[in-house]
């Protein structure tokens, strides 16, 4: 396995490398000049010609990608062209926000989709089937920010039950602890906080979850349906056991691994995708800042968050083809 880690993560050189070129001419050839968006309409073309030498975008684009490279080495994303704070502090201080809310809506999507579907599978083809696939079918062709709207409208603005949007921030510096807001309300054991936290997260976690809930639950249940026909569950079925044991020890079990690898593949596009949720509900992370910075052309930002989003995304990929193994002893690596 060792032999297996190392190989994936030189295997992440090639593919970071690739993101980082993609990203970087992308910005360069497609966005606005910063320089003229900074320093408004009414700048003289030698105002923006001064501006932009400043910032270093009158060098050739292959110095600025090679400067931007050599930073990346060296831990540094540089410095934001329209608050001149370092990328890598402001994206530390909203990632938390980020993976919190990606976090509980994995959790909620897992738990959720992987009842629908092995209800759905043990009973194929009835109207609880049906039903569960309709759930599903809508949670796919939903839009997310649609889905939002709708929630902020029944829950906030109907029922007054849940805030319209935010995070709780208030009170909580004193037993801030890792930015997770619910986690460092929990260990604190201050449970007003704990309680507004949670009522601010979710209606955003329940909009984000709502897509991968539903492919969790069609992969398990189409995993369950192949997985319940083998010949062992029909063995384990003639030597007594109950059905449960057979359901869940036997047959959710060999079919965890391609689930696992879904919820994987989910919880990585929920921590890079969440951009309309996080606008949608006003919440502080990731999301709406880079979405604020492309429409800024503020170049490090949109590059440094595309980075830290793509390193995490090819991370979590790595970790659930790791767990694997504990979940098969079969797989041996290579």
């Amino acid at each position: 396995m060792l032999k297996y880690t190392i190989k994936r993560l030189l295997m992440l050189i090639p593919v970071l490398l690739g993101v980082s070129i993609l990203v970087f001419f992308v910005m360069h050839v497609l966005a606005s000049d910063p320089a003229s968006i900074i320093l408004g309409q009414h700048a003289t073309t030698e105002q923006i010609a001064k501006l932009r030498e400043e910032l270093g975008l009158n060098q050739p684009l292959y110095i600025q990608y090679f400067n931007f490279l050599k930073g990346i080495l060296q831990g540094d994303l540089g410095n934001s062209l329209i608050t001149k704070t370092q990328v890598i502090k402001e994206l530390g201080s909203r990632f938390p926000a980020t993976v919190e809310l990606a976090l509980v809506s994995i959790c909620l999507a897992a738990i959720i989709g992987i009842f629908i579907g092995v209800i759905s599978a043990v009973k194929q083809n009835t109207i609880v089937d049906y039903i569960s696939m309709i759930i599903s079918l809508l949670g796919v062709s939903m839009p997310i920010f649609w889905l939002g709207l709708m929630l902020i409208v029944l829950f906030s603005v109907k029922l007054g039950v849940l805030p319209v949007a935010g995070r709780i921030q208030m009170g909580m510096e004193p037993q801030h602890i890792t930015g997770l807001y619910l986690l460092d309300s929990l260990i604190s054991g201050d449970m007003e906080a704990f309680k507004s936290s949670l009522s601010h997260l979710i209606l955003p976690a329940v909009a984000l979850a709502s897509y991968s809930t539903a492919i969790i639950a069609r992969m398990t249940r189409s995993t369950m349906l192949e997985v319940i026909r083998q010949d062992y569950i029909r063995t384990a079925r003639s030597k007594g056991i109950f059905e449960k044991a057979v359901i869940l020890s036997h047959a959710l079990r060999n079919a965890l691994i391609p689930i696992i690898t879904v919820i994987g593949l989910q919880l990585g596009s929920l921590l890079g995708g969440a951009v309309l949720t996080e606008t949608v509900f006003s919440w502080p992370g990731v999301g709406g800042y880079v979405v604020d910075s492309i429409i800024k052309s503020d170049y490090p930002v949109v590059q440094g968050a595309v980075m830290m989003l793509a390193v995490i995304f090819v991370v979590v990929n790595l970790l659930v083809d790791l767990l694997y193994a504990h979940l098969d002893p079969r797989i041996k690596y290579s």
